[in-house]
């Protein structure tokens, strides 16, 4: 062990590794603007000085590391993003310290590791809501291009149309961490937490409401007045008819109508059947009584 700028390095014999303790504090209190990608994957920022001890001695790329909350016995992988947190702190994402069950400013052991490459994961969503994704498995494979590793028995956050949907990690092949940098991984899902594969659903059928009333509108036919084509007075037994004002039946809108719901009802009766029939006595006048007149006259 030496000291370096006023931090405790230790390493192995083989001096390929390095380890420190770190006070942890969620990525949303790094200073500066703020970054919605830093919760988006499964990678921590570390201070400059770890780079500097990483890249003396070497370490091994991808940089990958363990850690270590000693006090609740919990541990979990991860990889690095940047080297700009302030010396002495590291910043975690939300998802990996509840996993760690670590709160601001506790301690966090971190140590450089060597993982196998990935060959197979297995996810259980921990809601159903997941399961309405059209294409999960595509949504969960380019959310972990934003991780390093996996470790078994994790929780991870993956966020997708401004939703987040949380997964364990039930297995891991071929160890219970493992790499998932540049390799070639079959994904697998187990049963979302409250699915019940079995169990029919129950669909009510949509009330439908007999509209068998109408609604009228009032037309009057040839409204105006007439005029000869030769320009001369009309005659008295050419005088414009009466207006005559007619009641048109027209269907009812649906005030209810929901987008992108396609609706037949049969319950509708015609139009022609929904106006009410009238008396014989309270029959309409016909239009174009009497009888036309020639514009030629005749020669006798």
């Amino acid at each position: 062990m030496f000291h370096f700028n006023g931090f405790n390095m230790e390493f192995l014999d083989n001096g390929r590794s390095f380890q420190e303790t770190y006070k942890c504090f969620p990525v949303a209190m790094l200073p500066g603007n703020e970054r919605e990608d830093l919760e988006r994957g499964g990678k921590i920022i570390m201070p400059p000085s770890a780079l500097d001890v990483l890249t003396r001695n070497n370490v091994d790329y991808p940089m990958l590391f363990k850690l270590t909350n000693r006090a609740q016995k919990r541990t979990t992988h991860a990889g690095v993003l940047e080297f700009v947190a302030e010396e002495g702190k590291c910043y975690l994402p939300l998802w990996m310290m509840q996993n760690l069950l670590l709160t601001e400013g506790c301690p966090v052991r971190i140590e450089s590791v060597s993982l196998p490459v990935a060959t197979f994961s297995k996810f259980q969503p921990q809601c159903t809501d997941f399961l309405d994704i059209t294409n999960p498995k595509a949504v969960l494979e380019n959310a972990l291009r934003n991780f390093a590793c996996l470790t078994t028995g994790d929780v991870i956050a993956i966020k997708y149309n401004k939703k987040v949907y949380e997964l364990l990690v039930l297995e891991t092949r071929p160890g219970e961490a493992v790499s998932i940098i540049e390799c070639d991984m079959n994904v697998e899902f187990e049963a979302a937490i409250g699915y019940e594969p079995n169990k029919p659903k129950v669909e009510e059928p949509p009330v439908e409401e007999v509209q068998d009333h109408v609604m009228e509108e009032v037309v009057e036919t040839f409204k105006g007045s007439g005029v000869r084509l030769d320009g001369k007075k009309k005659k008295d037994n050419q005088l414009d008819a009466p207006v005559i004002k007619r009641m048109l039946a027209r269907g009812v809108p649906d005030y209810d109508y929901k987008f992108g719901y396609l609706k037949f009802d049969r319950s509708i009766k015609p139009i022609s059947e929904r106006v009410p029939k009238k008396d014989e006595d309270d029959s309409e006048p016909e239009t174009f009584h009497g009888q036309g007149f020639s514009m030629k006259t005749r020669k006798l």
